[in-house]
């Protein structure tokens, strides 16, 4: 059986030794270290041939890559490495890593062309002074290839061992056993959606609604369909932390459900740093941490061990396995990353701009299926994820003492920060909008950057001057980009005390190689609809499918309750007042127990809560604060678990207006005052203009459907099994308007469909 890998995982896995170092190094962008290799190529001329293939087999093992120069006529392979500043600064492991790789190409090549003795030479090139400093070295075909066999040693025993677990995985997967006797209303047909798009390469938008048991009811049909389509890996990711805690419990339960003894999946929950960190108040290398203090002459035991471990690879596990080998948690779950069948984790880790997961993709070829879970959530999480924030106080703290051959840059970067702040008469507190990104500022970030990344590249670390850097290389990075999707705001909170922000407002135009990475995608939430909104929001192609799934539950279950006579709008809020309260005591009157009142703001909530106090003091009452801790939150749910009941008052889209379960007598109801419309404020009317213009639908994608979404979450608390029972007050005359009501669910309004999808249509319907 012959074995594919790449030189450059070979030697990452093979001839990585020492320490784990993430000490700061200035190093070139992406951007910067392609046009390095550009310039070296270009300049070479006659006979020299760039990115040059190679191939070859050494004990079994299929090896692949492409080599950075090769002039035949002088016998001489380059492989080229882009820097910043003193060349003293890159560490030895990785110098020792370089050159591995330099010399497996040299092997291949001696090989593939025949060649004898070879010149082969690391090519360690300085973007910011435009300097190359070779380290040549020659070497027989005969010694090279020795080495090759060596590092080929080292890694096929492990590339077998993972062929090996490959076959038990499919074998496991095809005859993956569901972990009930029977499925759930309707999840039979999620699941087919599931597996079909899977075993198709599709992208599918999937409206599921609650009371499927979409976790298991996705998870499920996703690894069923894993041989059948030749996938490598499936990416079950989150927008919040509770989701990643019931994907990981549904893996357990499919496993405690199959008849072998074995259990060949490997699954990997991966949690941010600061969860995962042993040490906190050090820093990630050697001469700080022990946990990095060799790293990677720890890793291979390290790995073996999680390889063979059963069961899932949670934090814990994972944790005690790096405990007993000395080595970092964190940095064990990026290795672990690779070898995993399953990894489970927030959105950031495919979508954001450094992702490590998209990274993998890429680098191994991988067949990837893709299932986002709140997959509503992507758009605003997308948005996040490509905005950036430039503060003036941190520069101005750092100018105050900022050494001598810094101080030029900076003071200039300190001007165009003044007069930018002058020229667009930026006042406290008002934010305002440029139509472009401010030339001369930029322009002094340029120089300051440039003179940051010598200064460190030549000086001890400075945590100051650092974040300084960080902060103004991702400003720059977006602001390369940026464009129609994108929208510049300056603020100004008091003298000194400005910023200045690259928001995102059309995430499609990052995400969509994203998607297009990927082998399969699933998109899936209970509020879905309509198709076309996340299409376009998100860059899903044009034959994405949309696919709502029909409720479990039937609309005897549920009285949706109209106001015709209230208004919520701006101006009749107070007038709203005595009715809302009025409203939800003659609710609790006539049938007590558990509700919630949502409402578009803490200050609107307080107001009716206030009114309620007044009006009716017998109803029993409590309100969520802003910036409960978790504990707090906690507490918070479990009131609805108490024998007398209350009513709770909540602000609409906060952490209480989704994924919380309080099933039976836990909540009897829901009263959700206004449409959940954002603002209408100057940054949203941009935001509608920009969408507007380039999809059509600028209320509709600015106003009207994220904050139906926002409703019919609230209102999907009331109702999570099919023995509930309960009512939902609409509050706002505007509910009961044609274009609104449509975007309601649909099953509040009708019995159940019969068997068979519904509403299954292209994204563009």
């Amino acid at each position: 059986m012959t074995l594919k890998v790449a030189v450059r995982t070979l030697c990452e896995f093979a001839a990585r030794k020492g320490d784990l170092d993430f000490r700061y190094t200035p190093a070139p962008s992406a951007e910067e270290g392609i046009a390095g290799h550009q310039a070296i190529q270009s300049r070479r001329g006659y006979g020299y041939q760039s990115e040059y293939p190679l191939t070859g087999e050494c004990l079994g093992l299929l090896l692949s890559g492409r080599a950075d120069i090769y002039n035949s006529h002088r016998g001489r392979l380059e492989e080229i490495k882009t820097h910043r500043g003193d060349l003293s600064r890159i560490r030895e492991h990785q110098r020792a890593l370089h050159r591995a790789q330099l010399r497996a190409y040299g092997a291949l090549l001696c090989r593939q062309e025949n060649v004898k003795t070879l010149e082969m030479a690391l090519i360690y090139y300085d973007t910011g002074r435009d300097k190359e400093t070779p380290v040549v070295e020659t070497a027989s075909a005969e010694e090279l290839w020795q080495e090759l066999e060596v590092l080929c040693g080292e890694y096929k025993a492990w590339a077998e061992q993972e062929a090996h677990h490959r076959e038990q995985r499919n074998a496991l997967l095809s005859g993956l056993t569901f972990p009930f006797s029977a499925f759930r209303p309707r999840q039979r047909q999620l699941a087919e959606t599931v597996y079909k798009n899977s075993v198709k390469s599709g992208v599918l938008l999937l409206e599921a609604p609650t009371g499927l048991g979409k976790t298991l009811g996705t998870l499920f049909p996703a690894l069923m369909a894993m041989p059948t389509a030749e996938q490598d890996r499936l990416f079950y990711l989150t927008c919040r932390n509770t989701a990643r805690q019931l994907a990981m419990d549904a893996v357990a339960r499919l496993r405690s459900a199959q008849s072998a003894r074995k259990w060949p999946l490997r699954t990997l929950e991966l949690v941010s740093k600061d969860d995962a960190c042993e040490h906190p108040d050090k820093a990630c290398h050697g001469e700080s941490c022990p946990l990095a203090k060799g790293f990677f002459d720890r890793l291979p035991d390290a790995r073996a061990e999680a390889a063979q471990t059963e069961g899932t690879l949670d934090q814990h596990r994972l944790a005690k396995i790096a405990a007993g080998h000395d080595i970092c948690p964190y940095f064990l779950a990026q290795e672990m990353a690779r070898w995993s069948d399953v990894v489970i984790g927030d959105v950031n880790r495919l979508f954001d701009q450094s992702a490590l997961l998209h990274g993998l993709i890429g680098q191994n070829n991988w067949k990837a299926s893709v299932l986002v879970d709140e997959a509503h959530n992507l758009v605003d999480r997308g948005r996040g994820m490509y905005s950036v924030r430039l503060d003036q106080q941190r520069l101005l703290r750092i100018k105050k003492t900022a050494p001598k051959p810094l101080k030029s840059a900076i003071d200039r970067t300190a001007r165009a920060w003044q007069s930018l702040i002058r020229d667009h008469q930026a006042g406290d507190e008002t934010p305002v909008f440029l139509e472009s990104l401010p030339a001369q500022l930029l322009g002094a970030l340029q120089a300051m950057v440039s003179s940051l990344t010598d200064y460190l590249a030549d000086h001890p670390p400075d945590l100051a001057l650092q974040e300084l850097l960080f902060e103004s290389v991702a400003f720059m990075k977006l602001a390369d980009t940026f464009g129609d999707h994108s929208l510049c705001e300056l603020q100004r909170a008091g003298r000194g005390r400005a910023s200045l922000s690259i928001q995102n407002l059309v995430p499609a135009d990052f995400l969509r190689e994203r998607f297009a990475a990927a082998h399969s995608v699933l998109l899936f939430s209970a509020t879905l609809s309509p198709g076309p909104y996340y299409r376009d929001l998100l860059g899903l192609p044009e034959d994405a499918r949309f696919t709502a799934l029909p409720s479990p539950f039937s609309a005897d279950q549920l009285q949706v309750q109209f106001t015709p006579g209230i208004s919520t709008r701006q101006v009749h809020r107070e007038a709203s007042l005595p009715p809302i309260a009025d409203l939800i005591a003659r609710q609790f009157r006539e049938r007590p127990g558990h509700y919630l009142a949502f409402f578009s703001s803490f200050r609107y909530a307080r107001q009716v809560s206030e009114a309620l106090a007044r009006q009716a003091p017998d109803v029993p009452q409590r309100s969520q604060e802003p910036g409960m801790s978790a504990r707090q939150r906690t507490e918070f749910l479990a009131g609805f678990r108490e024998p007398e009941g209350t009513v709770a008052f909540a602000v609409l889209g906060g952490v209480f207006s989704e994924g919380i379960d309080l099933p039976g007598d836990q909540l009897i109801g829901a009263f959700v005052a206004t449409l959940g419309l954002p603002p209408f404020d100057a940054w949203h009317e941009i935001l509608k203009a920009r969408l507007e213009q380039r999809f059509h639908s600028g209320y509709e994608y600015t106003y009207l459907i994220p904050g139906l979404q926002k409703v019919a979450q609230a209102a999907g608390r009331v109702i999570r099994t099919p023995e509930d029972r309960g009512v939902i007050w609409l509050i706002d005359d505007r509910f009961l308007q044609p274009g609104v009501n449509r975007l309601l669910p649909r099953w509040w309004f009708a019995a159940p469909e019969g068997p068979g999808l519904s509403g299954e249509s292209s994204a563009n319907g």
